[in-house]
């Protein structure tokens, strides 16, 4: 049986359906998530605070930032939502929805991750120059650019949705609205959607991810021509917070992808999708400010 565009709503099966284990998972991910979202606005507004902190670096950490509390914004509070009526269900509009923007975000801290590589090549591969080639017009731009790309991107998979048709049964392993959830569901054709999503993940997330290993490449080589201990340690440890990061985003996108592409498992792709969807942008504020003595700095005199 088929349901085509009539489809009304889909069921997500969250993490757990023993009631006891669903009270702590509520309360385990509103901490996570009022966490996340103050961690990260304290850091926008620190940013915006303090007149040492605007620098390109600082300019794309805090827009990383407002990415990060979008990302999050985009399946927790539904989760939470449906956990607190007791409700599974989502509407098919707000799975289309959620999953435009869950693209959105997604893309938007990829390619911004990638700019802030190229922000640290400039700053030490070419220091004199630096204010020139990262001036305010061009930070502009890199922004501007990474939304454009990103709109188009999840744009583009959000529409080749609502041709689909999809069976009787619309639950969704997940807490979320996945796009690979979807296509399971489906009961039309879905190669060409397929054929999208995992070659645009190639070109979108193998580009960038080339991007920032040939920017540390070349920064890498660039510390090896300095003489002093105390040089190098001080140039890398303007990399090392955006270095954690990296890895961090990296490693769970590559779980969420692993697990998804294995057969009967849904435990483990809920699992790698919550350290994605939810530790990820929960963490970033805190490595970068935990080492950061102008974050730091900056903090207390905005607590003052």
């Amino acid at each position: 049986m088929e349901l085509g565009n009539d489809t009304s709503e889909f069921f997500l099966m969250g993490l757990s359906e023993d009631p006891q284990l669903l009270t702590l998972i509520f309360g385990l991910f509103l901490s996570m998530y009022l966490l996340t979202v103050w961690g990260n606005l304290l850091l926008i507004l620190a940013v915006c605070s303090d007149s040492h902190l605007h620098t390109p670096m600082y300019f794309f950490l805090s827009n990383l930032s407002l990415v990060d509390i979008g990302f999050i914004s985009t399946t927790i509070p539904k989760m939470l939502h449906n956990i607190w009526t007791q409700s599974k269900a989502i509407t098919y509009a707000g799975c289309i929805t959620q999953i435009y923007f869950f693209l959105l975000f997604g893309g938007l801290d990829d390619f911004l991750l990638t700019v802030m590589a190229y922000d640290r090549y400039v700053a030490i591969c070419h220091p004199l120059h630096y204010t020139v080639i990262m001036n305010p017009w061009l930070c502009g731009l890199l922004v501007l650019g990474c939304w454009v790309i990103s709109v188009l991107y999840s744009l583009v998979h959000s529409l080749m949705l609502l041709p689909l048709s999809f069976c009787r049964d619309l639950e969704i392993p997940q807490f979320f609205c996945d796009i690979n959830e979807l296509f399971q569901l489906a009961c039309s054709d879905t190669f060409l959607n397929e054929f999208l999503v995992y070659s645009v993940a190639v070109l979108l997330g193998g580009g960038p991810f080339v991007g920032i290993l040939c920017s540390y490449s070349k920064i890498i080589s660039s510390l090896y021509r300095i003489t002093s201990a105390q040089g190098k340690f001080k140039a890398f440890s303007t990399c090392a917070s955006h270095l954690s990061v990296v890895c961090l985003f990296y490693c769970t996108s590559l779980g969420v992808y692993l697990s998804s592409a294995a057969p009967h498992s849904s435990h483990s792709s809920a699992t790698a999708s919550v350290l994605y969807t939810v530790v990820t942008p929960m963490l970033n504020p805190f490595i970068y400010s935990l080492r950061n003595k102008d974050i730091k700095g900056a903090l207390r005199r905005f607590g003052k």
